[in-house]
């Protein structure tokens, strides 16, 4: 049997179209890899207003000086590594790329406690499972339901149920539901920035429920 050895110009356009091939698929592997890293994004404490209706930095001596604000209790649809730009409807639309930095259900009580620190500075709070030398005085319970945007171009949303009360469970409770928005512009920053807004607005109510707290019962009271 005859035996051809290929031509030079048969290896040649056998090289380019491996060739071709290769770079093909090298191509589309960096732009998977590429395309599939996030940009994380991390909420932010918001500055107290001076002179807001909470009375910021005025000293009561029925506040707690010891506080824990407690990991809240969110829905999966939201506590999860997207963000979730809008749930407004059946569908819940999720980022592609952009993703927070942490779980909402560790940075939600972090950022709270960085807010009501600059809401009621003789006070010291601390998110629940940090290390502490003490116990405390005063609880404050988180119950998020919607943190994302309504509808596509709306305002941020979050929908909240905040319970306040002293350690001593025979004590009256302030119990709120909070439904507050706030103006978010184009983008996922801006959507980050209005959520981190609205947590400090939560953090004003949670500071004026502290105030109202009933005083501590005397340890002399039968």
């Amino acid at each position: 049997m005859a035996h051809f050895l290929p031509t030079s110009s048969a290896v040649r356009v056998r090289r380019t179209v491996l060739g071709t091939l290769l770079l093909s698929v090298t191509g589309v592997t960096l732009v998977a890899c590429s395309s599939s890293t996030p940009s994380l994004y991390s909420l932010q404490p918001s500055a107290a207003r001076a002179g807001g209706a909470t009375g910021y930095g005025l000293t009561s001596t029925t506040v707690p000086t010891l506080v824990e604000v407690r990991k809240p209790t969110i829905p999966e649809t939201l506590d999860r590594d997207r963000i979730v730009l809008d749930d407004s409807g059946y569908k819940l639309d999720v980022a592609t790329t952009d993703a927070w930095s942490a779980p909402l259900s560790a940075q939600i009580p972090h950022v709270v406690v960085a807010d009501l620190r600059q809401r009621l500075p003789g006070t010291t709070f601390f998110v629940q499972d940090d290390a502490t030398a003490s116990d405390p005085q005063a609880f404050v319970e988180l119950v998020v339901t919607r943190f994302s945007r309504e509808g596509a171009g709306g305002p941020a949303v979050l929908d909240m149920q905040v319970v306040v009360h002293r350690a001593d469970s025979d004590t009256a409770r302030i119990a709120q539901s909070l439904h507050l928005t706030a103006p978010a512009a184009a983008g996922t920053e801006a959507l980050v920035g209005a959520l981190s807004t609205l947590l400090g607005q939560a953090s004003d109510q949670i500071a004026a429920a502290l105030r109202s707290l009933p005083p501590e019962p005397s340890s002399s009271t039968p």
